[in-house]
């Protein structure tokens, strides 16, 4: 195991890339589990279901002027009213301020790294969330999120994590003083593997659009914010039919 892998080192940072300038950051945060002290690693599951939307970034941010980077967990699990991944995604924010001073940062999480990620938005310098198929349980604080922008997109066949929760809030993100809005992605599942061109293309441009407005407009960014509810994104053609769905299930990697 090398000493990047190792989240004893003390570090929240894992960086991607450096730009000399730095215009914008973008920091990823992962999946993980309810309960866990195990040790995050690389390696695992949740954290490798990440890489390519990281390389996928790369190109979307365009220019070499945006710092990109994962946020690094120490344990695998939220753990209760520790969560654990939330202090550890204000370390890596911290760390990141101190390497590139005041720039507009996004953040892109998945499962419990999207209940990270819009936990921590309202650190100074974050300008928005994309959030992928977010743990959001009833009676999650939304207050943070004034003022920011956030897209959720959630799969409609999402067994782990709950559909209905990320609508429910993303209504009261919007009361909060959110500019909010949710994308159902049609037939999606909490992998994010079946419709994944579809997940990987619009949180790209999602990613792409908050780092920079004006470059990177986006009228599905505009429409998730104005509908009343959740838009559904559905793909250009269906592919083989599912299994029925099941119960939702505590969620996991």
């Amino acid at each position: 195991m090398s000493v990047e892998d190792d989240p004893s080192t003390g570090s929240a940072l894992r960086v991607r890339r450096r730009p000399a300038r730095t215009r914008a950051a973008v920091l990823v945060l992962h999946g993980g589990r309810a309960e866990s002290r195990a040790a995050a690693r690389p390696w695992q599951p949740a954290a490798l279901r990440m890489r390519p939307f990281l390389r996928g970034l790369e190109a979307a941010t365009g220019r070499d002027d945006v710092f990109l980077a994962q946020v690094r967990y120490r344990s695998r699990g939220w753990n209760g009213v520790a969560a654990e991944p939330l202090r550890d995604t204000r370390r890596a924010l911290a760390e990141l301020h101190g390497l590139v001073g005041d720039v507009p940062v996004v953040l892109l999480g998945h499962s419990m790294g999207g209940r990270a990620a819009l936990r921590a938005a309202g650190a100074d310098g974050v300008r928005g969330v994309v959030a992928l198929a977010p743990w959001c349980p009833p009676g999650e604080p939304v207050a943070q999120l004034r003022d920011r922008r956030v897209l959720v997109l959630h799969g409609d066949r999402d067994r782990i994590t709950d559909p209905a929760g990320s609508a429910a809030y993303v209504s009261r993100a919007r009361g909060a003083g959110a500019r909010a809005g949710m994308l159902v992605v049609e037939d999606g599942d909490h992998a994010m593997l079946r419709r994944h061109t579809l997940w990987h293309r619009t949180a790209r441009a999602a990613v792409a659009h908050l780092t920079d407005p004006r470059a990177a407009p986006s009228g599905l960014f505009d429409e998730a914010f104005a509908a009343a509810g959740p838009t559904v994104l559905r793909p250009a053609r269906r592919t083989a039919s599912d299994s029925a769905p099941g119960p939702v299930r505590k969620p996991g990697c």
